[in-house]
């Protein structure tokens, strides 16, 4: 067992403790702060000042206020109620719902997926490991953040292309997000976009920059002609089969993928640790990538790596319940899976 690895699961075991003996600064508040209005207020500024928020008047302070009572009064209830996993107080307390869907989404989903030519290379796969963790084989770079531009496509796309190129390689190589963002004109920027495209605009452009060479900016700019600087490259991609639990294993017991889910629920907003096996639907609106699976206490997870940061979840990650009896999984999560072949 490597240092990460011991730390990580360290860290992971600390969360489980302090929230199970009531050590509520994981969750950032305690129980008792709902009891009066000065503590609400004094809660309110120490949350500012973590997140280093500043308001242009006292109306918007008052109004932002008023979002964080009620988001803060969701979170209070529903840890009341679940058990599998916990909601806390992260950067998106200040914003209603619908800001936060219009902000920090931005999957576009083709009313009809494309038939890929090739058979998935992953189909006559015999037996996979119990569990499976890329950040622990280094395929994985640190957790990365859109921002508020709807690029969660290409932070998705370039999270499986990193995957398979250290995989093939030996390299972890940081790639652009922002290179997709200007110059995949398949997909519409900040607006949305498809990670299916983005495969096709890497393998078409014939490799993608690191992000060194070309640093996300999060906001749209002028697509860049970066030549005689180092690429990565792909040689194709392929689509897991829908609603199938088991192909996706297979696939992912081979290579970090990307997946589409459900995100726009409200416990996904504010979800802090735990296994998620939250209220949620299917209707596809965020790219995120898979990174690996396992169990813990009799339940199974996929370990998916978010691009919202890394003070977000479990340090950037959520724990997603699989076996959850429905073919389109945890969120839609089998639904729109795909993942970039490398040539050796």
């Amino acid at each position: 067992m490597t240092m990460v690895h011991s730390m990580y699961i360290l860290s992971i075991l600390l969360v489980v403790y302090q929230v199970a003996g009531h050590d509520f600064s994981i969750i950032g508040y305690s129980p008792d702060d709902l009891g009066s209005e000065e503590r609400l207020h004094d809660l309110f500024n120490s949350w500012m000042s973590k997140h280093e928020r500043r308001y242009n008047s006292l109306e918007e302070r008052l109004l932002k206020f008023e979002v964080f009572i009620d988001n803060l009064k969701h979170i209070d209830q529903r840890n009341k109620e679940i058990s599998n996993y916990w909601l806390g107080l992260n950067e998106f307390a200040d914003l209603t719902h619908v800001e936060f869907k219009n902000k920090y989404l931005g999957l576009k989903v083709a009313e009809t997926r494309r038939e890929l030519s090739e058979d998935f290379v992953y189909r006559d796969v015999a037996s996979i490991p119990k569990s499976v963790d890329w950040r622990k084989k280094g395929a994985v770079a640190p957790v990365k953040n859109q921002g508020q531009c709807g690029s969660c496509w290409a932070f998705s796309t370039v999270a499986a292309v990193e995957g398979i190129n250290q995989i093939v390689t030996g390299n972890l190589t940081s790639l652009s997000e922002q290179e997709l963002v200007d110059c995949d004109i398949s997909n519409n920027g900040c607006s949305g976009g498809l990670m299916d495209n983005a495969f096709e605009f890497i393998v078409a452009n014939n490799g993608l920059h690191k992000e060194e060479d070309y640093p996300y900016l999060m906001e749209e700019g002028r697509c860049e002609a970066k030549k005689d600087i180092e690429v990565v490259t792909i040689s194709g991609h392929q689509d897991v089969p829908e609603n199938d639990e088991r192909s996706l294993l297979k696939a992912l017991a081979h290579q970090p993928i990307s997946v589409a889910i459900e995100a726009s629920g409200r416990d996904f907003q504010f979800y802090s640790g735990g296994v998620f096996d939250g209220h949620c639907g299917t209707t596809l609106d965020h790219g995120v990538a898979a990174v690996g699976y396992g169990s813990t206490k009799g339940s199974d997870y996929i370990i998916v790596r978010n691009s919202w940061g890394a003070k977000w979840g479990e340090q950037g990650y959520i724990r997603m319940k699989r076996n959850n009896g429905r073919p389109e999984g945890m969120c839609g999560i089998y639904k729109m899976a795909s993942f970039p072949l490398k040539k050796k």
